[in-house]
């Protein structure tokens, strides 16, 4: 990695849920040492509902996230992506873009809290859920110094992540 701080790109299909909460808890708890962005092959267009509630009682100012396109972190002027990690099998088995750079690749497989059915209560248990699973995988990340690792020591090290509980 460089001196910059690590670009980390959050892939999903829809870009509403998993992705979307990913990029949330790695500007969080990545400060300084990460900066977050999230996109998806086949964006929704908006953020699921349950994933904006869900922020907002994490104090964190939903406004700020969109749905939106990988396709934009291949363009002209892009941000560089350092890392980039799939969160959903869907995106995962896509062929993924090619970015400039070529990033590391990691997959942190979980499953769709959008597709729960049931009262707004059981929705947002399974996106509590799924926060609690993807901040797992941000703490196992952060407690590396992926700064300083060697590109096949973190690829390694990004895998084992990915078979932590929640993930697959």
């Amino acid at each position: 990695m460089s001196a910059r701080p690590c670009s980390v790109l959050v892939l999903c299909t829809g870009n509403s849920a998993r992705s979307i909460l990913g990029e949330a808890i790695l500007a969080r708890t990545g400060a300084g040492r990460i900066v977050a962005h999230s996109a998806g092959s086949k964006p929704r267009g908006e953020p699921h509902p349950a994933a904006l509630r869900l922020l907002a009682r994490k104090g964190i100012d939903p406004a700020q996230f969109r749905s939106k396109s990988w396709n934009e972190f291949t363009a002209p002027g892009a941000p560089p992506i350092d890392l980039a990690i799939t969160v959903c099998g869907n995106a995962a088995g896509e062929s993924c873009p090619v970015f400039m750079g070529a990033p590391l690749k990691a997959h942190w497989g979980l499953p769709d809290p959008a597709e729960v059915q049931g009262s707004d209560a059981e929705v947002d248990a399974a996106f509590e859920q799924t926060w609690r699973w993807l901040d797992l995988c941000v703490q196992a990340l952060l407690a590396l110094p992926f700064e300083t690792m060697e590109r096949a020591e973190l690829s390694a090290a990004l895998a084992r992540i990915g078979q932590l509980e929640g993930a697959a």
